[in-house]
């Protein structure tokens, strides 16, 4: 079976790690602005007397494209473990296109009626079909590639390109706010970020196209079929489970600090729309620095130590901290609250993902990395935006999204531990396992 382009080992660290995670860019930048720009969204395609329902009809389509997150993991997952890591890769890239270009395109509830919202959640539905793979496709890719005691620096690349897309869908925010009113934004403007994210497709392919397989999945002379990696993964539920629970913290923190961070700035705390964006683009920033120093750090003293710590200190401090935010809030102490949350959040996954990736067997790694990602986001990170503004409605405790987070933080304590606890079991079984053993 040939895997081409090339079955040579990539080459160029900074140039592969552009290349693999550039498709990555685009799935989380059409991601957000649909986050950004969900109470414009709202307007357009669920217009009601009562802007609470309007809103959190768009935040439960939001979470919508989540819950197709599993299928396309286990589906693209055992295609990528079957036919190679790039092709992969540039198929995912493919159906994120399909699915940003309709958002683009579908006319608002006035023109079609009842069938744009059902246009905008099929759209929704693809993105979150093939965005259930990317992330394992990407991080598995470069854990693969990595040299030797550099796994947690490459992949956390993987969430650093999420972080660029924060940063640009954050600019363009500041930008459209600057140059149109904010009726025309409500009205049409919403939908150039997402023109923009259909301009780039072409480039993106180009890119990818130049991926080279890995060499980890060349070398293997047996490629699981589907029918084998769904018995495999579903011997090694445990595990996915508890890979799961530690995904759960990263994913609701960062659907926290970066999706909801402009609706809440906006609807709860009644800052102007360039103040929430350009608190956006310092959590961006403040992201894309942390993330690749931890990962760093993790190839030094470890993955376990970074997780514990920081589950904890994510326990303990983000309620208090919301808390502190909502009693008086400014401008400034919103960036501050956010900066900390950002820091807490790209400290933990700069370790956990490159564990995650490390921890699952090889014969199954992407998509058992996958379907753990994308059940911990289908079931809680995609609806964060969602239950964090019903939590307010229903409370009218404008802090209660620290609640969330603090149970968000618990499951990945719960999960690191239990995993641990399952390497140290497998290890005692397999003390003189097989090459080619992952644990």
């Amino acid at each position: 079976m040939s895997h081409s382009p090339s079955l040579q080992k990539p080459q160029g660290s900074a140039r592969t790690i552009f290349n693999v995670t550039s498709g990555n860019f685009l799935e989380m930048y059409d991601f957000m602005v649909f986050g950004y720009y969900a109470t414009a969204i709202a307007k357009t395609f669920f217009p009601g007397d009562n802007p609470f329902a309007s809103l959190m009809l768009t935040l439960m389509t939001f979470g919508a494209g989540f819950l197709m997150r599993p299928l396309g993991a286990i589906v693209l997952g055992a295609y990528i473990d079957h036919h190679g890591r790039r092709k992969g890769l540039l198929l995912t890239l493919g159906l994120m296109a399909i699915g940003t270009l309709t958002i683009a395109l579908v006319p608002g509830y006035a023109t079609l009626g009842a069938a744009a919202p059902i246009l905008i959640l099929l759209g929704r539905l693809l993105q979150g079909f093939s965005a259930g793979v990317e992330l394992g496709g990407v991080s598995v890719y470069l854990a693969e590639v990595a040299p030797k005691g550099r796994k947690g620096f490459f992949v956390s690349w993987q969430s650093g390109s999420q972080q660029v897309a924060v940063i640009f869908a954050a600019l363009l925010g500041l930008l459209l706010n600057h140059l149109m009113t904010k009726e025309a934004v409500t009205d049409w403007g919403w939908r150039i970020p997402f023109f923009v994210g259909c301009m780039i497709v072409p480039f993106l392919f180009w890119i990818r196209r130049m991926l080279q397989e890995t060499e980890a999945f060349s070398q293997r002379k047996q490629h699981p079929t589907m029918r084998q990696i769904v018995r495999s993964l579903a011997s090694s539920w445990a595990l996915v489970l508890a890979g799961m629970l530690m995904v759960v913290t990263t994913t609701v923190m960062f659907y926290m600090i970066t999706a909801f961070t402009p609706t809440f700035g906006k609807t709860v705390l009644m800052m102007s729309d360039k103040q929430s964006f350009l608190v956006t683009l310092f959590v961006g920033v403040s992201n894309l620095i942390w993330l690749p120093v931890m990962g760093a750090l993790s190839d030094r003293i470890g993955r376990r130590p970074l997780l514990i710590t920081f589950t904890l200190l994510m326990i303990f401090t983000t309620w208090p901290v919301l808390h502190w935010l909502v009693g008086a809030p400014t401008f400034a102490r919103l960036i501050e609250a956010e900066l900390w949350l950002s820091f807490l959040y790209a400290s933990y996954n700069g370790a956990m993902v490159v564990y995650l990736a490390e921890i699952m067997p090889a014969e199954v790694r992407a998509s058992g990395f996958s379907l753990a990602y994308s059940l911990a986001t289908a079931l809680f990170g995609g609806f964060t935006p969602a239950v964090s503004s019903y939590l307010i409605h229903a409370t009218g405790d404008k802090a209660m999204p620290g609640v969330w987070l603090t149970f968000a933080a618990v499951c990945g304590l719960i999960g690191t531990l239990l995993i641990g606890r399952m390497v140290r079991q497998y290890r005692a079984r397999h003390s003189a396992a097989p090459a080619g053993a992952s644990v």
